[in-house]
């Protein structure tokens, strides 16, 4: 069995779900910390993305946002889900939110899927075999300097307890590129830098299950993906920089 078929699948059962909850409002909200919701629709969409990469691949492990880790932690193939990718911006009606899945062999991310259910935009990336937006070949911007480029980032969830808040970043960003956007959505920021609608996006505090998809997506769409210090540990390090090459190398003089 295909695993990017099986992820498709899930993903656009879960984006259906979603997306039919979101319309029809009323749903349970809870918070996880002062910053962090969770909604009955991020376990819904968990619990079904579950049950749909289990019944086909029963040996992987899953990482997911809600559950944590199920099954073995040490094994060759895992799962790494976000079952609502923004879902501050799905309580307060703001259509910007979707369903990142990813697959993990051996400690590298092969396959993704990134879903937007309103937007019925898809994208999905294959390690070695490029990336797509409903199966049409994407790839990044070609802009070169940071002053022409649009970039994207957000908040960590500890940001009003933590020094490290990344409002020093944003206001040297804010200094030297064209626009800053903060859409709240990791997933979609990285799908959206593998298209070029955004030519760079950065962010800290990040779980596995924020970036790994997108990650991969942008890096098949010719984006350069590291952590702040320009290297490969981005999920372990939960920090991300994602750019065109060039644009890549002028934004890593301003993290180191």
């Amino acid at each position: 069995m295909n695993p990017l078929n099986v992820a498709l699948e899930a993903a656009y059962a879960a984006g259906e779900l979603l997306r039919n909850g979101w319309r029809q409002g009323g749903f349970i909200v809870e918070q996880k910390s002062a910053q962090e919701l969770v909604t009955e629709y991020d376990r819904r969409s968990e619990v079904l993305i579950t049950d749909i990469l289990q019944r086909a691949f029963p040996a992987c492990a899953i990482l997911s946002e809600e559950s944590g880790i199920k099954a073995q932690t040490h094994v060759p193939n895992r799962w790494i889900i976000d079952p609502l990718d923004g879902t501050t911006n799905f309580t307060r009606g703001y259509p910007l939110f979707g369903v990142s899945i990813a697959l993990e062999r051996n400690r590298e991310v092969v396959v993704a899927v990134v879903y937007n259910p309103l937007a019925d935009e898809c994208f999905a990336a294959e390690k070695g075999a490029g990336a797509t937006l409903n199966s049409q070949p994407i790839h990044v911007a070609q802009t070169r300097s940071l002053a022409a480029a649009v970039v994207a980032s957000g908040f960590p969830y500890d940001a009003w307890s933590n020094a490290n808040d990344n409002t020093d970043l944003w206001r040297t960003m804010v200094k030297h590129a064209l626009s800053v956007r903060c859409d709240g959505a990791a997933a979609l920021d990285l799908c959206a830098v593998a298209c070029g609608r955004f030519d760079a996006y950065w962010e800290h505090g990040l779980a596995p299950w924020d970036i790994a998809a997108g990650a991969l997506i942008a890096q098949e769409a010719g984006a350069i993906v590291t952590d702040y210090q320009g290297s490969d540990g981005f999920l372990d390090r939960g920090e991300v920089i994602a750019a065109p090459p060039a644009l890549h190398a002028e934004m890593m003089g301003f993290f180191r």
